[in-house]
């Protein structure tokens, strides 16, 4: 098989497998296109197996840190710890799904900066739902349409928000106050955009008055131990994301002792809680490395950094801003965390101004508020809307993505673009 088959074959497979990780014909889960496209080459000799292990190895730090934050938000929602804050949220809003509105949005946030955007999407959803019923919401869908929304624009706050962040910057991921000075004003320009946007979209749901009368669920043993968890390793990954360190490793020791915590303080049973977390999204991730591993030996990356390299070092304002939204439009194509893969290895092969990392970045995050496919979040927020009998539409979410999301991106990309001291 000559040098060109092979990378045609390479790319056709990679190509096969993201589209089923996307389209998931068949209602077949995302993470077995993932698992065959990664055996699959191997297999057919386009990659060593020694690559398929390098390619699995180099995703550690994100699979800890996803298996951390699995554990802490498997934790708070199975002791009820997020039906409780947003129960508090609908009593707070006093009759009025305006307020609520507002709430839920800030609680979505603080979700998103300190747990993930997959933790928004996961856990929030199911909360916000059964809130909405017991509020006798003219429509749930508004409130629902915020844990799609704020987990993508608000996951560039903090590294930890979500787990792209981790692949694009890699080892080469900035310290916590460089972080805070290159994104915090992006972070918050995306965050108050895309309220203001959605708000605005949602207006003629939002009349009327919501019921009052919202039982608060007592909050148990457990679940102040998992509150108490959560605040510590916040803390802990602040910490960890202020002196440089991994993320991965603290994520994982931290939901470990948070579940253990619960555990013992309740005596409950730990295989109820083990088998309530995704882990089969590990395997869609490990896969997922396999396959940007292969378009990496295929001259995909060298490819990317002769053609780019160059025009985007000598316009790197205005590559900046075609890079940003070539990605946050590219994410709807391939999914953010593929895409992201692909731009981490691209982004530290090359030598680009950071302006134009930094938008790459912020793209391939806020980019997947255009359609259902963006990212791995939102294709969460799918599946936990089909266990509350819910659905919206794709291309229903594409019309709002059109309006929403651009008008975010586009002055978070200037910020970063004209920050006087870059």
């Amino acid at each position: 098989m000559s040098v060109l088959n092979s990378n045609d074959l390479t790319w056709a497979i990679c190509a096969l497998a993201v589209a089923g990780v996307i389209l998931r014909p068949f209602s077949v889960p995302e993470w077995i296109f993932a698992v065959i496209g990664a055996a699959l080459l191997p297999v057919l000799g386009l990659l060593p197996l020694r690559e398929v292990g390098t390619g699995i190895a180099s995703g550690t730090d994100v699979y800890l840190f996803l298996a951390g934050m699995m554990l802490l938000a498997e934790v708070a929602r199975r002791e009820g710890l997020f039906d409780y804050l947003a129960a508090h949220a609908a009593r707070s809003a006093k009759g009025s799904p305006q307020r609520l509105f507002v709430l839920v949005y800030l609680i979505g946030t603080i979700v998103t900066v300190f747990l993930s955007n997959d933790a928004t999407a996961v856990v929030l959803t199911p909360a916000v739902a059964a809130v909405a019923r017991a509020a006798s919401v003219a429509t749930p869908v508004p409130y629902l349409l915020i844990c799609a929304f704020v987990a993508n624009a608000a996951s560039f706050v903090l590294p930890i928000s979500n787990p792209a962040n981790l692949v694009v910057f890699g080892e080469d991921m900035p310290p916590l106050g460089e972080w805070l000075a290159r994104f915090a004003l992006p972070s918050l320009l995306a965050i108050v955009i895309t309220f203001l946007a959605l708000r605005w979209t949602q207006r003629n749901d939002l009349q009327g008055r919501t019921s009052s009368e919202i039982a608060i669920p007592t909050l148990s043993r457990g679940g102040r131990i998992a509150a108490a968890g959560l605040v510590v390793a916040a803390l802990v990954l602040l910490l960890a994301s202020g002196l440089g360190f991994d993320l991965g490793w603290p994520t994982a020791l931290a939901g470990a002792a948070t579940a253990l915590a619960v555990v013992l303080g309740e005596r409950s049973n730990p295989l109820a809680l083990v088998k309530g977390v995704s882990w089969d999204t590990l395997l869609l991730v490990a896969g997922l490395f396999v396959i940007v591993r292969a378009l990496e030996l295929s001259g995909l990356q060298t490819l990317l950094t002769r053609s780019f390299e160059g025009p985007l070092n000598a316009a790197p304002q205005l590559g900046a801003l075609i890079a940003g939204a070539v990605a946050a439009f590219g994410s709807n194509v391939t999914n953010n965390l593929p895409l992201g893969l692909v731009a981490g290895s691209f982004t530290t092969s090359a030598h680009l101004p950071g302006p134009v990392v930094d938008s790459i970045l912020i793209g391939i995050d806020l980019g997947p508020n255009l359609s259902v496919t963006g990212s791995l979040a939102t294709i969460l927020w799918l599946s936990a809307l089909r266990r509350e009998n819910l659905s919206f539409g794709a291309l229903r979410f594409l019309k709002l993505g059109l309006l929403i999301m651009p008008a975010a991106l586009l002055p978070a990309l200037a910020a970063v673009i004209l920050q006087p001291w870059r």
